[in-house]
């Protein structure tokens, strides 16, 4: 992930939690492994059909030890602050059910020609098939939480309407 500039500015530091009386947000990383990779191996068709994800190189299958290589990469890039990787947390059982994955527009495979500067970010979100009914109710508190504590100017965050 490097950039010309900066994700975030220097001064800025990045939430390290999100409480929801539904759910919780924290930074994914290797202890989240093995729920993790249960999570969203048992929910595959469902993630490609959740907005922001039809047509992307993820999920496709990995293992468990892909997986962990895979946390470990986004838990570097949050120390790095060149990206920031959330599990989304069942809040009565504090169950893996999704992730929210903050990453500099222009990234990965989104829009490569976009003019970016470090307050533009793209968002995707995913939960379980088991949780699909959280799905909107985390769309509706990472966008607020977003603008509410984020430094970001634009945010590219498929719509649940």
């Amino acid at each position: 992930m490097e950039s010309a500039r900066p994700f975030v500015p220097a001064g800025f530091e990045p939430p390290l939690r999100l409480e929801t009386p539904a759910f919780v947000l924290e930074p994914l990383g290797p202890q989240h492994n093995e729920a993790d990779y249960r999570a969203w191996t048992g929910s595959l068709e469902h993630i490609r059909a959740t907005p922001g994800f039809a047509g992307r190189s993820w999920p496709h299958a990995m293992t468990l030890a892909e997986n962990l290589a895979d946390l470990e990469m986004h838990a570097r890039h949050f120390v790095e602050r060149c990206g920031f990787t959330y599990t989304v947390l069942e809040r009565s059982a504090g169950d893996v059910v999704g992730c929210v994955y903050i990453y500099p527009l222009g990234t990965a495979d989104a829009d490569r020609s976009s003019n970016r500067t470090h307050d533009d970010a793209l968002v995707r979100s995913w939960v379980t098939e088991a949780h699909a009914g959280l799905d909107r109710s985390v769309w509706v508190a990472v966008t607020e939480w977003l603008s509410r504590e984020w430094p970001f100017e634009r945010v590219a965050y498929a719509s649940r309407d």
